[in-house]
């Protein structure tokens, strides 16, 4: 159960964001897909589509990914090993596929490399804590 949290949230938005983006044509994008409009006390209308779905969700993913970093067990090393390796992805899809090489993706690119460093800053400083020297 503990190598199932192991795995980084932002691989499932990475998977996500691939199905999504490769099942489109190149002139009709899924991310503009609008799933709600709100119209808002100021009467103006919000419109919710697919790509801000996508970057709300990477926000809230490296919300959760900044609290497990806060864990001290063996698991830790793992999760940040896949954390890299989803930033790898993310960055490499990113430059290399066009599909891929939009605002949405970017923001998925950056919050997955916040969480590294987030992830390595966070263990360090709670490692720094547990560090007690005899005298």
């Amino acid at each position: 159960m503990r190598l199932i949290l192991s795995v980084p949230l932002f691989l499932y938005i990475l998977l996500a964001a691939n199905v999504l983006m490769w099942s489109g044509t190149e002139q009709t994008s899924p991310l503009n897909i609008i799933l709600m409009q709100l119209t808002l006390p100021s009467s103006r209308d919000m419109v919710i589509t697919v790509s801000d779905l996508f970057i709300l969700a990477s926000f809230f993913a490296l919300y959760i990914e900044t609290f497990k970093a806060t864990r001290t067990s063996n698991h830790v090393l793992v999760d940040h090993a896949l954390s890299m390796l989803v930033f790898v992805a993310c960055l490499i899809e990113f430059l290399i596929f066009p599909r891929l090489g939009n605002t949405t993706f970017l923001v998925i690119t950056v919050a997955a490399f916040l969480d590294v460093i987030m992830g390595f800053t966070v263990t360090l400083s709670a490692a720094r804590r547990d560090i007690s020297f005899g005298g």
